[in-house]
């Protein structure tokens, strides 16, 4: 006589049923449907577990977005609004946000500036633009430089870049230009995705000549037309270019830590320069 089956996990319930995985025997209530035949919720458990391990990763060990251009579109976003802020309050609040070594204001009859204790203008100026033609040069570039940057990063790894460049851009800009000058605008951050960018086309062995054409252009323009800081945007493009390096070199086993570690060494070299640039202004 032939013993009846019963499934695994209710012992009571007789079936005919198996686990094309596994082949342990399933009541109808454990049966889950596959490609092939039905298997046991532990196997299609374990399949889960498979398929959230081997997550698709960017270049940089980043999680692969479904929209690649979203941190670009916050950012833009983010501009456009200061922008229209400063057409709402006007050349006062350029004043209080722009990039300023250290200068009288006689608006408010103090001296302000970074030099001064205000060290937050090295990160708001570079979302300050006070033109049309400013701001839309900048966020076009922005638009088409940015979304290729972060596919490949990641946005949290993406986002670093732009924030790191802008704010090395910044310091070189404080630590060289006359106390007095005004400073904003996102050309060193948008410099230093540039930067990142060559990195990363090199280490995919890509065709570097566009993007050293592009780059090349670039500081022709910033050398030779009249009102632009080409200090922060030499600053903007070293910071981007180390900081890429360190992101898609970094080795597979101790990515995190050697990503994590070029950002916090930057930054470190940022407050430097900023160091030295108030012992340059206040002696």
């Amino acid at each position: 006589m032939e013993q009846a089956v019963c499934c695994y996990r209710h012992p009571e319930r007789e079936t005919g049923v198996r686990c094309s995985r596994c082949d342990r025997p399933i009541c109808p209530e454990c049966m889950v449907s596959a490609s092939v035949g039905f298997q046991c919720p532990e196997c299609v458990a374990d399949t889960r577990r498979a398929q959230v391990r081997v997550q698709p990763r960017t270049i940089a060990g980043g999680s692969v977005a479904t929209n690649p251009r979203l941190v670009t579109m916050i950012l833009i976003g983010i501009n456009v609004a200061v922008f229209l802020a400063v057409q709402a309050y006007g050349n006062a609040l350029v004043t209080d946000l722009g990039l300023i070594g250290k200068a009288y204001d006689p608006a408010s009859g103090h001296v302000v500036g970074i030099a001064d204790g205000q060290w937050y203008r090295l990160l708001t100026a570079v979302f300050l633009h006070q033109q049309v033609p400013h701001i839309a040069l900048n966020m076009l570039s922005l638009w088409w430089i940015g979304p290729p940057v972060e596919a490949a990063l990641g946005r949290l790894r993406y986002l670093a870049v732009y924030l790191l460049a802008g704010l090395g851009g910044s310091a070189l800009s404080f630590l060289l230009a006359p106390s007095n000058e005004l400073g904003l605008g996102a050309s060193g951050a948008i410099f230093g995705l540039l930067g990142a960018l060559f990195v990363l086309m090199r280490r995919v062995k890509a065709d570097l000549r566009p993007i050293a054409i592009l780059i090349v252009l670039n500081l022709v323009f910033t050398f030779t037309m009249s009102g632009i800081d080409w200090r922060a945007h030499i600053g903007g493009l070293v910071t981007g270019a180390v900081v890429g390096y360190g992101m898609v070199h970094a080795p597979r086993e101790r990515r995190d830590v050697v990503q994590w570690a070029t950002c916090v060494v930057m930054l470190a070299v940022i407050i430097g320069v900023v160091y030295a640039g108030m012992v340059r202004i206040n002696g």
